[in-house]
Parts: structure tokens; C-alpha cells; sequence
């Protein structure tokens, strides 16, 4: 089976497999651990995404994104 016909479940579980083959089941759980850390700085990349905007103003912006696609979703 190809890697294009293989499905995400299909090519994440070779992946377990291919990783327990090779470091075994302790270094495959060493190699899960160390790569669910993430990268990066969340809380500076938060400020760039959302500005510093407080919890009432991103809930606002929500609430009228909602209301404008349920507003175009029925012809209006």
C-alpha cells in the first residue's frame, strides 16, 4: 500500500510501528513525550493573533461573526 492511498490512521499507526521497531516501546514513549511539548511562545504568539484584548470585546467579535454568517447562511 502506497503512502497516497494509506489513510491518517492508516500512516499514524506505521508511524507506532515503525518507531517501536527501531527505539522500542521506552524510547517510542520518550519520542511521544518530547515532541507533545510544543515549540514556540504561546503567550507572545497569543498578543500577535488577538491583540490585547480583554474576554468581553473577543466574546463581542464572536457573537457578531455568528450573527453575520447565520445572516448570509439564510439569504438575509
Amino acid at each position: 500500500m502506497s503512502l497516497q492511498t494509506m489513510t491518517l490512521e492508516q500512516i499514524h499507526q506505521k508511524g507506532i510501528e515503525v518507531l517501536v521497531h527501531h527505539l522500542g516501546a521506552v524510547g517510542m514513549i520518550r519520542f511521544f513525550q518530547q515532541s507533545e511539548t510544543g515549540w514556540g511562545d504561546y503567550t507572545k504568539d497569543r498578543y500577535k493573533w488577538l491583540g490585547n484584548k480583554d474576554v468581553k470585546t473577543l466574546a463581542g467579535e464572536i457573537i457578531a461573526k455568528r450573527n453575520l454568517h447565520h445572516k448570509q447562511a439564510s439569504g438575509g
